[in-house]
């Protein structure tokens, strides 16, 4: 009987051996050549992503678009110079016995002309125009034979009521300038939210980190108590069988340690396309240590004062106001254009003729006659008259216009005041989303500061614990159930510390996010899972 207790005692010991040996000490594998590996602090990858994010560098281009509007808008009012330069010749035949007797009346005109208008920031316009011409033609009853033809005009319409204080390109140019600064906002809410989405990857990886250390220990304290064991059973103070629950528990502590591991992996890659650029060669082989360890320094959170810095920097709030302040706009401009339409004109010309005046006819000649030169006077002195004004023309007037019945201002008018209303409720509906976000985020932050004390009471305790177990079981006084039972408290107490630490670094970073930028603290809740909702309404015109 004794014989058979030992032949069983043996293939005991022997299989638990083989199976231990492939628990702690697996076949090894080929070896892969080490990855490059970078060890980052908390600054360094946030400089990092300010440099690299994907999303950064869109928001980078769109004060520059912004910049491009504001310039389209200014074109308006950008002189225009025109240029001409026309040479015409027209062969008539005869058609009346004031052609002269002649077969074919030919009419030549060589013109050119010069000219500016412009459209001002007053609401003004004005135009200017020099015309030139040089004419000869066939004809006998012509006086002047080249006749020599100038003209400067100069018109000017200045609205008085409608469009004075606010047309058009004014109102565009206002909204263009709200929308670039719309742009820089936004471009701010887009670091701020990518400072917060780096710093708290960054914290899940240390988390994930300080995870593996914790399931790392809690295998070694399995496998520790394995070896106890098989000595025991060499000595005879222990069955063979007990060994089976050791190795249980290690292979357990094994598969938490794989999947930590992996765990990290998947961390490194979410931080990893926050702060890199994809278009670098090593982008996932490169390896992210975290530098930094998740501090925990306890402090006192001024919820009132975190309210006051929201309602003062709110990306989210200064966005509804820059479309309240374009919706206003719009109203002024559509109120402007239910006033009549009063312009004040003024139209000034002089004009001067030369060339070489022909003896006039006195009767109607049957064939080609020779006339007398009276006169010449050459393109010069044209000018001349011109410059001097010897033959002015001008003319001042208003001009007064009015729709009757409703018009399309009227109806633009009552929309953008309604919209201008909605925008307004919903404004104060953001005020109230802000003071609800940045007094949840206190409050999580102050409940996680008690989850950090109180989890790691809870790690003392479970210390303790382990120790009496180890030292009852040593005594012979308790089963290692309740050692393993031990261990496990103490792995989970560890890990709930870890991700206190961790839930409350991030908690931290939510508060100073929620400040400045909405959309949700995407951190963690009292329990240390999900995020806080928000209500991120923009006003839009």
């Amino acid at each position: 009987m004794s014989l058979r207790f030992s032949l069983a005692a043996a293939v005991l010991m022997s299989s638990a051996a083989s199976a231990q040996t492939s628990l702690t000490t697996p076949a090894p594998a080929p070896q892969a050549p080490p990855a490059a590996v970078r060890r980052l602090s908390v600054d360094e990858a946030v400089k990092l992503a300010l440099e690299q994010n994907l999303g950064i560098q869109i928001e980078r281009v769109n004060p520059q678009i912004q910049d491009v509007a504001v310039a389209q808008a200014r074109s308006f009012w950008v002189p225009n110079f025109t240029s001409s330069f026309f040479n015409n010749s027209t062969n008539n035949p005869p058609t009346s016995a004031l052609s002269g007797g002649q077969s074919k009346v030919t009419d030549s005109r060589l013109s050119t002309s010069v000219g500016l208008t412009q459209v001002l920031p007053t609401g003004a316009n004005y135009s200017f125009g020099w015309n030139s011409a040089r004419a000869t033609s066939t004809n006998a009853f012509s006086n002047f034979d080249p006749i020599l033809q100038s003209n400067l005009s100069f018109n000017v319409t200045q609205p008085l009521l409608r469009d004075f204080k606010i047309d058009n390109i004014r109102q565009q140019l206002e909204i263009s300038k709200k929308s670039r600064q719309s742009a820089d906002v936004q471009l701010h809410s887009a670091i701020v939210q990518t400072t917060r989405n780096v710093k708290n990857a960054y914290w899940d990886l240390a988390f994930q980190v300080n995870n593996l250390a914790a399931q790392r220990q809690s295998l070694q304290l399995a496998q520790r108590l394995l070896r106890d064991n098989e000595r025991r059973v060499q000595i005879g103070t222990m069955a063979p069988i007990d060994i089976v629950e050791a190795q249980s528990e290690v292979a357990r502590n094994d598969e938490s340690v794989i999947v930590a591991e992996a765990a990290i992996k998947s961390a490194e890659d979410r931080l990893r396309a926050l702060i890199y650029d994809p278009a670098m060669p090593d982008f996932w082989t490169i390896g992210i240590e975290p530098a930094d360890t998740a501090p925990f320094r306890a402090q006192a959170v001024d919820v009132d004062a975190a309210v006051r810095n929201a309602l003062d920097k709110r990306t989210d709030l200064q966005l509804a106001k820059n479309s309240l302040a374009q919706s206003d706009v719009s109203i002024r401009y559509f109120r402007n254009q239910l006033l009549p339409d009063v312009n004040a004109t003024a139209n000034y010309s002089t004009a001067a003729v030369g060339g070489v005046a022909l003896q006039p006819l006195t009767s109607i000649p049957l064939g080609p006659v020779e006339r007398a030169i009276l006169s010449q006077r050459s393109f010069g002195s044209v000018l001349g008259d011109v410059l001097t004004n010897q033959f002015p023309t001008w003319t001042v007037g208003i001009q007064v216009g009015y729709p009757l019945g409703t018009s399309t201002q009227q109806t633009n008018l009552a929309r953008a005041r309604l919209q201008y209303a909605q925008a307004q409720t919903q404004l104060r509906n953001i005020e109230l989303q802000i003071v609800t976000q940045v007094r949840e985020a206190a409050r999580t932050v102050q409940t996680n500061q008690k989850r950090v004390e109180s989890a790691g009471a809870a790690r003392e305790l479970a210390e303790r614990r382990l120790e009496a177990e180890e030292k009852k079981f040593a005594a012979g006084i308790q089963t290692t159930f309740f050692v393993f039972q031990a261990q496990r408290d103490l792995a989970q107490a560890r890990t709930n510390e870890v991700r206190a630490i961790s839930d409350y670094n991030k908690s931290q970073v939510d508060l100073e996010a929620v400040q400045e930028v909405g959309g949700g603290t995407g951190g963690v809740t009292n329990a240390g899972s999900g995020a806080i909702q928000t209500g991120n309404a923009i006003v839009r015109q």
